[in-house]
């Protein structure tokens, strides 16, 4: 399969168009609709309907194969330009919004700094494909053990930091005088749906273990990335939250309860690509430097 095709169809299934993907690639609609009559002419099978634009059963198994080989492409070529590439004198930095902690910003050079918050399932892709000189990940955890990454491309990780997680809400609420409390008990509760700013409620039902799908219902869902409103909300009553200790300082109104079990941390890794490594100095070194320091 050429991967100009894939590419192609990627685009068009993504924006449901022919030709918005003509304008985003630079092609014509002819050229698109060309690129996709080859694809399904070399595999045999129709790929997408046109009317609407939309993927069929195999179109969308060929989804499942064609994103991540086109990242690992554009991986591997971020990975050569780094051999040609000059050396840095500025930083780009991709970080979850939970992961810019104070040691994580403390941490940064004083000037020539770019950071962009980004959901945590982009930032290993944004350090894989060269758009981050570096990635700050994080995520919940059984203590020292690694976070789960995805397979983009080479990487190395290494964790930074490991805080303790705790319950926010309000402090009128039953539990709040609790010294501790169970994700057990908290099935039932209403929560805070905020995957961007909080500890998404998919990765509570999987560390919780109950039936599929089960437990930890969404009462307000929150789409931004900052933590704080993400606190006022629970201190309002809206739901339950669960945060690493240091992303719940100066909330008015709201209770911070340790969780104590099951045993979990919040990690946060920093991420690099093979390619830094050969680059002893420079503000990626520095920032690597002062993070392990």
């Amino acid at each position: 399969m050429d991967p100009h095709l894939l590419r192609t169809y990627v685009t068009v299934t993504r924006l449901a168009s022919f030709s918005a993907a003509a304008r985003e690639l630079g092609y014509t609609q002819s050229a698109v609709s060309q690129h996709i009559a080859a694809l399904e002419a070399d595999l045999g099978l129709p790929l997408l309907t046109r009317r609407p634009v939309a993927p069929t059963p195999a179109g969308e198994r060929l989804l499942e194969h064609a994103r991540p080989l086109l990242l690992r492409l554009d991986a591997a070529r971020a990975d050569l330009d780094r051999f040609a590439a000059a050396p840095r004198t500025a930083l780009s930095i991709a970080a979850s919004p939970l992961a810019l902690t104070p040691r994580t910003l403390a941490a940064l050079p004083t000037t020539a700094v770019t950071l962009r918050a980004l959901p945590r399932d982009l930032v290993p892709a944004a350090v894989a494909t060269g758009e981050a000189d570096a990635g700050l990940v994080e995520g919940v955890v059984a203590p020292s053990d690694p976070l789960p990454l995805p397979d983009v491309a080479p990487l190395t990780a290494t964790g930074v930091a490991e805080e303790p997680l705790v319950v926010v809400l309000p402090a009128r609420h039953p539990l709040a005088a609790r010294p501790g409390l169970r994700l057990a008990d908290l099935v039932d509760a209403r929560w805070l749906d905020a995957p961007a700013a909080g500890i998404p409620l998919d990765r509570l039902r999987t560390v919780h273990g109950g039936p599929a799908g089960h437990g930890f219902r969404a009462a307000l869902r929150y789409e931004g990335t900052d933590t704080g409103t993400l606190t006022a909300l629970a201190a309002a009553g809206h739901g339950l939250a669960l945060l690493p200790r240091p992303a719940t300082d100066g909330c008015p109104g709201a209770v911070v309860v340790p969780l104590v079990e099951p045993r979990l941390v919040h990690r946060t890794e920093l991420l690099l690509a093979a390619g830094v490594h050969r680059e002893p100095h420079g503000p990626v070194a520095e920032f690597t430097g002062r993070l392990k320091s």
